[in-house]
């Protein structure tokens, strides 16, 4: 209802993006289920193949653990570790090697000093505050009247055009990690060729949702600008 009100005119803006976000949630969901019944050839579980690609790149001190949820696989670059959901990390489907080798990809980019995921990782406070912060600012223009709602409404596009951006830099690092992850499997002969295929449908799937992310972000901003132009006409 509030999110009606302030963008009135414009609330169409958002429906690329939640289109798009129903789609991507629906992609992995079906392709993740499918490829998560196919078993690697070599038998491997997540936990191996993801400790396979640590070891080789030299990172055998990187802890690989399990940890509860439905795909609540990542990388804590602060703790320096890895953590898999229970069905990938003891799971040995081509969709549990291909999650778990993207997570070891975000280690491998640590470690080089891969510049995207270092501007991502300096801007998660400024991330986490700018998630709660824009909606109030916005509210408290309103209830402060229409003077002060121009000038608070300029504030919440600079707090929001961080979210943004966020999600921008995103992409580069979620794509990146994709690509070091069926390198490596394929190099180390983890998964055959033919098995990549599976693998790579299952990396799109996820990495879909992050374009999704990014598109509603970059969607929200622009209603924000244009509600910005439209009170000061």
């Amino acid at each position: 209802m509030m999110l009606g009100i302030i963008f009135g005119d414009y609330w169409w803006f958002a429906i690329p993006g939640l289109i798009l976000g129903f789609y991507a949630q629906i992609k992995l969901s079906s392709t993740y289920r499918k490829y998560s019944q196919i078993g690697n050839a070599a038998g491997l579980t997540g936990a191996q193949a993801a400790r396979e690609i640590l070891d080789h790149a030299g990172l055998s001190d990187l802890p690989v653990s399990e940890i509860g949820g439905h795909l609540t696989d990542h990388y804590d670059p602060i703790k320096r570790a890895l953590f898999l959901s229970s069905e990938n990390y003891s799971g040995d489907s081509l969709a549990a090697v291909g999650v778990a080798a993207h997570e070891t990809g975000h280690a491998l980019q640590h470690k080089a000093a891969y510049a995207p995921l270092k501007w991502r990782m300096m801007m998660v406070p400024a991330t986490q505050f700018a998630s709660y912060a824009w909606m109030g600012i916005l509210i408290l223009g309103m209830i402060l009247g229409s003077h002060f709602f121009a000038k608070f409404l300029g504030v919440a596009i600079g707090i929001f055009a961080v979210i943004a951006l966020f999600q921008i830099v995103t992409l580069p690092v979620e794509f990146d990690a994709s690509r070091r992850a069926k390198q490596q499997l394929l190099q180390l002969g983890l998964i055959q060729g033919r098995e990549s295929e599976g693998v790579s449908k299952v990396l799109s799937a996820a990495a879909l949702t992050y374009v999704a992310a990014m598109v509603a972000a970059v969607s929200q901003l622009l209603q924000l600008i244009m509600l910005a132009r439209e009170s000061r006409d």
